[in-house]
């Protein structure tokens, strides 16, 4: 009724209709209609007169009824560039199919979800209400310290920590802190896609760094160098590759030289089944010049949105000024919660267990592959993360697309390699993740792809060969 009277199609001094009449034409309570008109009466808009009714006020001003916008011009060079990198979509999600071999969510643990509520509940009951702290809880900071000394090989002091809502908050603080519009940025090709999106929404400029088998190709680093360099050392994302010891010094070298900084996304570092876990690249930075990011998103719920920062002394106060700006602080009761589970020890004992499961369900995916797709695909060796990469033999941009949609039509959910590369590559690649599935489902999962293979194998066979160009 507010919406009809600002927009004239209840016009000023209409008799509305008796509350009686309407209620009983709406099928509501008349209780329910009569609280309506008293809030229209109470807010002005209608006017009540005793034997007669109610009818609409005459209001100061009116709402000329006009269609909605529904697309302008960016009003900010943010929104225009934010629009930009949303326009370069990564591979679409899929939803309601049988076997989704989705990378990047973490093991579902129904135990896990049983103990995260009573710690819930717990922190619930204690955690000062008013407590609003923009570096983050400090016995959560502890835990963290405690922990990144045992498993990651990182000595830090809880005032270099700061607790972020997720790894994606830490890229766009970074680019607040350290970056200026149209000020380059090195990022390793292929990348991790919301990295590339907070950094280029801010106006940074990408310079692509190519990966090989040992990490990012320091050789290739520009000059003149960036502020920022940005790598996954423990588990290259999305290729898998871990950065050789002789790269993680090049690089340290680089940034002492160079005066840059390096932001070391740790996004799955615990998780390696062949050893323990590699120490951080953080671990043997002797000039301060790495900033350590590390998530519970990856280790714990997609959903905490509750991640740390490690950071130079020399940048400290500047990251907990933009974080304070820009949100005051993470959730203290999550925080709180997840501070009891690590000190209580259920933090590391679910780690233990989610490697022990995830390595036994890579090992299916792999026998899996070896047994239904052979020699038609390139496994790539890396024990470690949540996902593992085949690339396709013989396959083109446009047949692995039609192969994803095959797939997704049998109720299989494939992700392409190609959306993370900064330009098109000949070789075509999947993303297969392995933790939202069990292994009997991994099983099945990888012979329904083999019968994707086979199809699309016919598919190919059956079409005329393409007539090569004669001439210059």
């Amino acid at each position: 009724m507010k919406a009809a009277i600002l927009d004239g199609r209840i016009g000023i001094g209409s008799r509305l209709a008796p509350t009686r009449e309407l209620a009983q034409e709406l099928g509501l309570s008349r209780t329910t209609v009569l609280a309506a008109y008293e809030q229209l009466r109470a807010e002005g808009f209608i006017d009540a007169r005793v034997g007669s009714g109610s009818y609409v006020a005459h209001l100061q001003t009116t709402r000329t009824a006009r269609p909605l916008e529904r697309s302008i011009t960016p009003p900010s060079r943010y929104a225009h560039r934010a629009r930009r990198v949303q326009d370069r979509t990564i591979a679409q999600l899929h939803s309601g199919l049988r076997y989704n071999l989705q990378y990047g969510n973490p093991l579902v643990n129904p135990a896990l979800s049983e103990t995260w509520g009573r710690e819930l509940a717990r922190a619930a009951a204690y955690t000062p209400t008013s407590d609003i702290r923009a570096q983050g809880s400090p016995a959560l900071r502890e835990q963290v310290c405690a922990y990144l000394a045992r498993h990651r090989g990182v000595r830090a002091l809880p005032e270099n920590v700061l607790i972020v809502s997720g790894a994606q908050q830490a890229f766009s603080l970074a680019a607040r802190v350290l970056l200026n519009e149209g000020d380059p940025v090195a990022l390793e090709d292929p990348h991790y896609f919301g990295a590339y999106q907070a950094l280029g929404a801010h106006g940074a400029r990408i310079c692509s760094v190519p990966v090989d088998h040992e990490g990012l190709v320091c050789e290739a680093l520009p000059v003149p160098a960036p502020a920022l360099v940005c790598v996954t050392p423990s588990h290259q994302f999305p290729s898998g590759a871990v950065m050789s010891l002789r790269r993680r010094l090049e690089l340290l070298h680089y940034a002492d030289t160079h005066n840059s900084w390096i932001l070391e996304d740790d996004y799955d570092g615990e998780f390696r089944y062949d050893s323990r876990p590699l120490a951080a690249l953080r671990s043997l930075d002797q000039g301060d010049r790495v900033i350590h990011v590390g998530s519970f998103s990856k280790t714990l719920f997609g959903s905490l949105r509750l991640a740390y920062m490690v950071l130079p002394v020399a940048l400290r106060d500047d990251f907990i000024n933009a974080k304070y700006l820009s949100d005051f602080s993470c959730p203290g009761i999550e925080q709180a919660a997840l501070a009891h589970f690590m000190e209580s020890g259920g933090f590391e004992r679910h780690l233990r267990q989610a490697r022990k499961e995830l390595k036994g369900r890579r090992e299916e995916l792999i026998r899996g592959l070896h047994r239904h797709a052979g020699d038609r695909v390139d496994i790539v060796d890396s024990p470690a993360g949540m996902h593992v990469v085949v690339w396709l033999r013989g396959y083109d941009e446009a047949q692995a697309q039609e192969l994803i949609e095959l797939a997704h039509s049998q109720g299989l959910g494939l992700y392409p390699m190609a959306p993370h590369y900064a330009s098109a590559q000949a070789r075509q690649g999947l993303l297969l993740g392995y933790c939202g599935l069990s292994a009997q489902e991994l099983h099945d999962a990888m012979q329904l792809f083999g019968h994707c293979l086979d199809e699309m194998e016919e598919r190919m066979a059956r079409r005329p060969a393409r007539r090569r160009c004669q001439g210059g």
